[in-house]
């Protein structure tokens, strides 16, 4: 293999267009100038807007929830939501999370208590969670990664018997189907996300979903809703309010949703056959703990030892190929060197989400495997120019 032949050391890049992780879904113009021709007429933009309800009222419908309530964004969803149950002291939080979640415990002034995770599921660790558990800690933030579920059945267990809160972060599980029905109802709250990046992407936007009357009346008056006859005593507001434009984009997305998952699920059979085809040390998720998933992302585990460079050696090599990968979640959690975190610190080390969404198609994955077989191949020369 020669090593010109990669766009690191000079040749062209692989693709002319651009790979890129996310769905990056959006209703064609046409549909997309029709439905924002009628927020013009109205003249009518944000706070609770005949949009915003009606996706609040799908969504509802859809989650098989008592109450949906709408917001700008995820992070600003799991910040209302948390405020909204009163939390204090310590929350349990699986290691291997995005930042905004911790973010969001900060900001509502709790301290995060680190739970190491599956290695096989990248899920929370039900068996280390009860040793974490003590009088100060008053909630557990799981987090439904991949398309997949926690073990909520436990956790539910676990939480009433401790008498603690549970809140699901959401944000990759939307459409996903539990043997129970779909995810959205567990716990005290979940919480998704509308961003570029998910099934349902409206841009960017999230929701809280809950059962529980009080809940939802609380975290409208954070949000807040100015039309609330009766609204809640609360500490402070957050500026969480989807507005109509982000609206009508995730309706015409909720209305696409079974075609969306249904070409996620295509892309990822020609995964799956393209990384059967001999390459070592990539090793592909399967979303865990649902009967149905909305495949929105496609997840590697990278064994250096086998296949020869490093996840983010990878990601570099890719790059110049313009495919754009990345890591498993951004950087940003700081674990130390604390054993009882080994799983969470591999996962941030070696796991790689590949492009799959509206912009990605078989042909495209067919040769993104076959690039990955070449550098894998010639990973003994591209390592060495590296640490040149």
């Amino acid at each position: 293999m020669r090593l010109g032949s990669f766009a690191l050391t000079g040749a062209p890049p692989l693709f002319q267009n651009p790979l890129s992780c996310g769905q990056n879904r959006f209703p064609d113009r046409a549909r997309y100038r029709d439905a924002f021709a009628g927020i013009f007429e109205r003249q009518y933009y944000n706070n609770d807007g005949p949009l915003h309800e009606q996706l609040e009222t799908r969504l509802q419908a859809f989650l098989g929830v008592r109450h949906v309530i709408c917001t700008s964004n995820a992070m600003l969803g799991l910040m209302v939501a948390i405020d909204a149950l009163q939390l204090h002291g310590k929350v349990i939080v699986p290691a291997f999370v995005h930042p905004a979640a911790i973010q969001a415990l900060r900001w509502a002034g709790l301290e995060p208590v680190w739970c190491d995770v599956d290695q096989r599921t990248h899920h929370l660790d039900t068996r280390q969670v009860v040793a974490l558990i003590d009088e100060r800690v008053s909630a557990i933030l799981a987090v439904n990664v991949w398309g997949g579920a926690c073990d909520i059945g436990r956790l539910q267990q676990i939480a009433d018997t401790q008498g603690i809160r549970l809140i699901f972060d959401s944000a990759h599980a939307f459409g996903c189907t539990l043997p129970t029905g779909p995810v959205g109802g567990s716990g005290d709250a979940e919480i998704f996300s509308f961003h570029a990046d998910m099934i349902l992407g409206a841009g960017d936007g999230g929701c809280i979903a809950t059962h529980d009357d009080e809940l939802a009346l609380r975290a409208c008056s954070i949000r807040p809703s100015y039309g609330l006859e009766q609204p809640a005593r609360i500490v402070r507001v957050a500026n969480a309010r989807l507005s109509e434009a982000q609206a009508a984009i995730a309706l015409m997305n909720l209305d696409d949703f079974p075609a969306h998952q249904a070409h996620n699920r295509m892309l990822r059979t020609a995964y799956i056959r393209g990384l059967s085809s001999g390459i070592e040390g990539l090793t592909l998720h399967e979303p865990s703990g649902v009967i149905q998933s909305n495949w929105q992302h496609l997840i590697v585990i990278i064994d250096q030892r086998v296949y020869g460079l490093s996840r983010d050696r990878l990601i570099d090599v890719l790059a110049a190929e313009k495919v754009y990968a990345r890591r498993g979640f951004p950087q940003g959690i700081l674990l130390g060197t604390e054993v009882n975190l080994s799983n969470a610190s591999h996962l941030h080390a070696s796991c790689l989400e590949l492009p799959l969404g509206a912009h990605v198609t078989n042909a495209d994955i067919e040769r993104l495997c076959e690039l990955l077989a070449r550098i894998q191949r010639a990973a003994p020369t591209l390592r060495s120019r590296h640490d040149a």
